[in-house]
């Protein structure tokens, strides 16, 4: 509410300051102002109206509360979806607040800031995540500048057991400090079973916020705000309070003779209230295959039937059950392995863990399970039950979502390839990909929930052409984003690249491409199956053969997707877009690299890549 001259007793200069004071004030500096004005008004001098007024607000006197800016890096959302909890709160708390994610702030801005929060998972082998990519290098750079009075704290997600636990967290960690800001709260690794972490960590970084603008540790809303969360997840379904999504389908995409098994599943989201976007992702929590329980039992020689507690509320069950449905047991990290190594008299498990070894115990830790663990460094000297209290529980598994909810209400449509393979004289398989194949019928339901993905979005305008790379599986999100600009009437050009082995058997939602491609939503299409011939062909050197169109339609606005595995497909993929970039634009290596950071910047390039 603006004042005016006429309706007040104020003249024109008088409220024209007031009007641009209010607006600024927070609720406590409001309540000091009422009493020192009231006090005024009854003839006291104001020097001891304000004391009377700190008296009785205990003596402390208002201090005027630092901005928190918040920064998220974030791949598969989870960072982002903490930071939205985080400007939440801290809104609730009165505090100004901004959230950027990483490739919307400019970085020069960085010392501009007062109490910084920033969020980040690592990618890769150790790498920022793409929408971090830039802020990363400028702040590793000579042109950072020196950060004296900003404060931070880091909240790093990643995954233990790959090699490079959180190294962009510690990466940001370690360098803003070294440019001399103040860390005002420790920063805090966060495995795939983040959240408990992830609510200490904002709860430590609240006290001393608060504490800042004069209130005390106690005022910080500490349980109440812990109640509130909890009265929350009953109340919507999320990735701690999942959704049983009853299965409506499940079918086989791969036709007789393939190498591969591929299910499109079909689920039932009625009464849910989940909503997504097309390039979002669903997460299912699974279960282990009992069969490799009951192994891991034998093999430690355990009581399939003690009692195991599951969680600080005191949840038991026995062991066999806990294996099957709550705790991790087919994967190995050098964090399990250094709290292993002191529960085995085996002196072989602690040399694995000497420096001299390092490379052994990568080679050791890749493609083996808990049963190999026990077979090779056994016997544990504690019970299931001990030994349980340092396996992490199952983490989620997220696949990109394969439907338009507009095209397909109450539903949510996967693609999901069946894992298996053999390694060290064992048959393996994947945890989630398998229960879908073998152990999902119709009418059995899975434990959902919806994982937002803004960095995998189509173009706000339906007429932008759209660039849509994929291999396998990583087909899913391109039939959500045809099916989206179906019911939305869109006219932008679309290309799809699309590769597999072979085209007889694996050439998967063929008769919906096909049907696009002549009803025009879909503009072009090129395929590569690499078995089909003697030279293996890929998605990459389809790009290759095609690059002056290729080129020409970056240069006319394209945006351009890539989805699947980050290792080979989406590295050998972004190699061909910066071989195309130069060749067609008659441009340097570095200067190709430019091109593409700024198609980064204006999220024309984006990647759903694992």
């Amino acid at each position: 509410m603006q004042l005016q001259v006429k309706s007040s007793p104020f003249n024109e200069e008088q409220v024209e300051l007031l009007n641009r004071l209010v607006p600024t004030l927070t609720s406590d500096q409001k309540i000091w102002l009422t009493g020192y004005l009231t006090a005024l008004s009854t003839g006291q001098h104001s020097e001891m109206a304000a004391q009377d007024l700190m008296e009785a607000q205990g003596g402390i006197p208002p201090v005027k509360a630092r901005e928190v800016t918040i920064l998220v890096g974030s791949h598969t959302g989870n960072g982002a979806a903490l930071a939205d909890d985080a400007e939440a709160e801290l809104k609730k708390e009165e505090f100004t607040v901004s959230r950027f994610s990483l490739d919307e702030f400019k970085p020069k801005n960085i010392g501009k800031i007062e109490d910084l929060l920033l969020i980040t998972s690592t990618h890769g082998d150790g790498d920022p995540p793409d929408n971090a990519i830039e802020f990363y290098e400028f702040l590793h750079s000579k042109r950072a500048p020196k950060l004296d009075g900003v404060r931070f704290s880091v909240l790093a997600l990643g995954d233990s057991s790959y090699e490079f636990y959180c190294q962009t967290g510690k990466d940001f960690d370690k360098r803003l400090e070294e440019l001399g800001a103040d860390r005002m709260y420790p920063r805090v690794d966060c495995d795939l079973d983040f959240e408990e972490p992830a609510s200490l960590w904002f709860e430590g970084v609240l006290n001393v916020l608060n504490e800042s603008k004069g209130k005390s540790g106690s005022d910080a809303p500490g349980s109440s705000r812990n109640e509130v969360t909890a009265a929350d997840a009953t109340q919507k379904y999320s990735r701690s309070n999942p959704f049983r999504a009853e299965i409506i389908e499940n079918i086989n995409l791969n036709g007789r003779g393939s190498n591969k098994e591929t299910r499109h599943i079909e689920l039932n989201l009625e009464g849910s209230n989940l909503t997504y976007e097309p390039g979002d992702s669903l997460g299912i929590v699974p279960q282990n295959d009992a069969v490799l329980a009951e192994q891991l039992i034998e093999a430690a020689q355990w009581n399939p039937n003690e009692r195991v507690t599951l969680n600080k509320e005191g949840e038991t069950s026995t062991l066999r059950d806990s294996f099957i449905h709550t705790f991790e047991i087919t994967s190995l990290s050098k964090n399990l392995i250094e709290k292993a190594a002191a529960l085995t008299k085996n002196e072989g498990l602690k040399k694995l863990l000497e420096p001299d070894e390092q490379e052994n115990l990568q080679t050791y830790l890749y493609g083996r399970d808990l049963i190999d663990l026990t077979q090779d460094y056994g016997p544990w000297e504690v019970s299931g039950s001990e030994f349980t209290q340092i396996l992490r529980k199952i983490p989620p598994r997220l696949y990109s979502i394969a439907s338009s909810l507009k095209a397909n209400p109450d539903e949510v449509h996967l693609t999901i390839g069946a894992l298996r393979y053999d390694s060290f004289g064992r048959s393996r398989s994947g945890v989630c990909s398998v229960q879908c194949a073998e152990r999902s019928e119709p009418g059995d339901t899975l434990p959902v929930f919806v994982q937002k993905n803004s960095n995998f979005r189509l173009p706000e305008s339906s007429d932008a052409p759209i660039i849509m790379i994929g291999a396998g599986t990583g087909i899913a999100p391109y039939r959500a984003f045809l099916e989206e600009r179906e019911e939305n009437g869109a006219n932008g050009d679309a290309w799809l690249f699309f590769g597999d082995q072979h085209f007889v058997t694996d050439f998967l939602y063929q008769t919906e491409w096909q049907k696009w491609l002549k009803d025009g939503l879909l503009t072009r299409m090129d395929v590569a199956f690499s078995r089909d011939s003697e030279q293996k062909v890929y998605v990459q050197h389809r790009m290759l053969e095609q690059r002056r169109e290729f080129y020409e339609w970056l240069e006319a606005g394209a945006h351009v997707y890539v989805c699947g595995d980050e290792k080979y497909m989406a590295k050998d993929v972004h190699e061909a877009i910066l071989t195309i970039i130069q060749k067609e634009g008659a441009l340097s290596e570095e200067q190709a690299a430019e091109y593409i950071a700024d198609l980064r910047s204006q999220k024309r390039y984006l990647r759903d890549v694992y």
